[in-house]
């Protein structure tokens, strides 16, 4: 099977078809109409096999999570997604490996509205790397400068699964089997909000999606916006299975864990009742964590009103830990 029979059988027409797409997948190029009095956002990832994912996991959670993670940067701009692209580098054409990734990139593309408009595949180490583009109104753009002093710090959903589940898959965590299948779940298929990050224009004053961390993410939000902020410990939100096992594991991986794909966004106060109106009706939850001031920094709060030591403060690329 060569380059361009590979493309048209896996990834030809993937994705809801839209009318915004003048020409997509098969040209030299793709050729998109923007729409009237609204903005580009556009954003990327770059998933590398025993980096980003263990080398055992699904090719169908891969090609979900390549494309999840690219929509929960457009969330967390307040975006509507639109198209995508995609460069796949692939050791050897497996039939049954590119059906099954194509599948759940597919899956998760018809949900979320966006289309497959072109890319480019080759031989190599198994890579993924996504550009996605979405829309918002000129100007509206949620972004990680605005937060303030005195504005409410919150999350959605939980925070820490996804990072336990690594851990349990490179055998770094022990865990029974119908933990580590729940664990697992969150790691390979994280659930981009969307909805939430919508909804959220015109709420929040900041926002970005927890990757990284908690603490290293909420800190991006902290250095643009040229502020500080507290949170305390007792109210970061965790699931039932990691309850079970905060004694064992601690919050380590609440704070710095990575891959949850969660909202962090910030709030004024005089919105607090726009925010819960619009929560009311989400099926993730979110949670108030802090808030923000001006003495520069992060500093998380235990229950007895002292300073938790930050052993890392999230992941990174290219460090020395």
């Amino acid at each position: 099977m060569n380059e361009f029979e590979l493309i048209q059988q896996y990834f030809a027409n993937l994705g809801r078809q839209r009318n915004d797409v003048v020409v997509g997948v098969g040209d030299d190029a793709a050729v998109c109409s923007v729409a009237d009095n609204h903005q580009l956002v556009v954003t990327t990832d770059l998933l590398v096999a025993g980096v980003h994912f263990p080398d055992e996991t699904p090719a169908h959670a891969i090609g979900y999570k390549a494309l999840a993670v690219n929509l929960s940067d457009l969330a967390a701009m307040a975006a509507t997604p639109a198209w995508f692209t995609m460069t796949l580098g692939l050791p050897e054409t497996d039939k049954s490996w590119l059906q099954e990734f194509s599948r759940g990139l597919k899956e998760l593309a018809d949900v979320s509205g966006i289309t497959l408009i072109g890319g480019d595949t080759t031989r190599g180490p198994l890579t993924v790397g996504i550009q996605a583009y979405g829309f918002v109104a000129n100007g509206s753009a949620v972004l990680r400068s605005g937060a303030r002093v005195g504005d409410h710090i919150f999350v959605t959903g939980n925070l820490g699964d996804a990072a336990l589940g690594l851990l349990g898959e490179i055998g770094k965590l022990e865990l029974s089997a119908d933990e580590q299948k729940y664990f697992s779940q969150c790691l390979r298929y994280p659930i981009p909000r969307s909805q939430e990050g919508l909804a959220l224009n015109g709420v929040a004053s900041a926002m970005i999606d927890v990757s990284d961390g908690l603490a290293a993410d909420l800190g991006h939000i902290l250095e643009a916006s040229g502020v500080g902020a507290s949170i305390q410990q007792s109210r970061l939100p965790i699931s039932a299975h990691y309850k079970k096992l905060v004694g064992q594991v601690g919050t380590d991986a609440v704070l710095s864990g990575g891959d949850d794909y969660e909202l962090c966004f910030t709030v004024p106060s005089a919105r607090i009742d726009n925010l819960q109106k619009l929560a009311a009706d989400w099926d993730c939850g979110v949670t108030e964590i802090g808030r923000i001031e001006s003495a520069a920094g992060l500093r998380v709060i235990d229950e007895q009103g002292g300073l938790v030591d930050m052993v890392r403060p999230g992941y990174q690329h290219f460090s020395d830990q």
